[in-house]
């Protein structure tokens, strides 16, 4: 972000709800409907009208459910590493027992440790120990890695509204680029090769390194995802 910001780019973010330092409600029935009606409201309390829209992993289904909204506030697309299409999606095992009826059971087993383990499975490059610990203080803040298996019904929300992200993703006319990790396991090269032969014009930007990159593009190669957002988000 600060590296956008120095290019003259207003940055916006947010913490989705269940996420980070947002409300963590425990019986919530949690909906990426919800989410995109969030960030609806967001753009309005905070006047944004035409705007980019970059979106990772969860938030890759947020924004394909505003893109078929109809949103023309949005200018242009950048994605990173998700499961833009559900068929491809491939959970980590960790990530396909929370999402079983022994998730919420299982979820007050997972540690720091775990966490850290599961991260090195989907990350190709080498992380600070720091940067890992950063990212479990968001996760856990407010005791929010027991939501994981609420959280993860997206992986049913994804399925039953395929037919009407997918087409949203697919037939979004603005400029589109993918920055993208392709060593990653759950989202990775798999992916592209369906992004290139369904989306043509987009513009595909594959992390190969050396070394390549995987899940996190943001955190594996912070530099490099900045310098191509940079530049696309600057284009006019």
């Amino acid at each position: 972000m600060p590296q956008l910001v120095a290019r003259g780019l207003r940055v916006t973010t947010c913490d989705l709800l269940g996420f980070g330092h947002s409300d963590k409600p425990r019986a919530h029935r949690y909906s990426v409907l919800e989410q995109a009606d969030l960030v609806e409201d967001l753009w309005h309390r905070l006047g944004i009208g035409a705007t980019a829209l970059v979106a990772h992993d969860y938030g890759v289904s947020v924004a394909q459910e505003l893109l078929a909204r109809g949103h023309g506030r949005v200018t242009r697309m950048a994605w990173l590493n998700g499961g833009l299409y559900p068929e491809l999606h491939r959970p980590i095992r960790v990530q396909r027992l929370l999402h079983g009826p022994l998730g919420p059971l299982l979820a007050h087993a997972v540690s720091e440790r775990g966490f850290r383990s599961s991260m090195h499975r989907v990350m190709a490059r080498p992380v600070t120990d720091h940067a890992l610990h950063e990212m479990w203080l968001g996760i856990s803040h407010d005791d929010g890695h027991l939501l994981a298996p609420r959280l993860l019904r997206y992986i049913d929300e994804r399925r039953a509204y395929r037919d009407r992200w997918v087409p949203a993703l697919e037939d979004y006319p603005g400029p589109t680029l993918f920055a993208w990790g392709p060593a990653d396991p759950i989202s990775g090269a798999h992916v592209l090769e369906r992004v290139r032969e369904r989306i043509p014009h987009a513009t595909v930007a594959e992390l190969t390194g050396p070394p390549t990159v995987g899940h996190y593009p943001q955190v594996e190669a912070p530099d490099e995802v900045a310098a191509l957002l940079g530049e696309f988000l600057a284009t006019r």
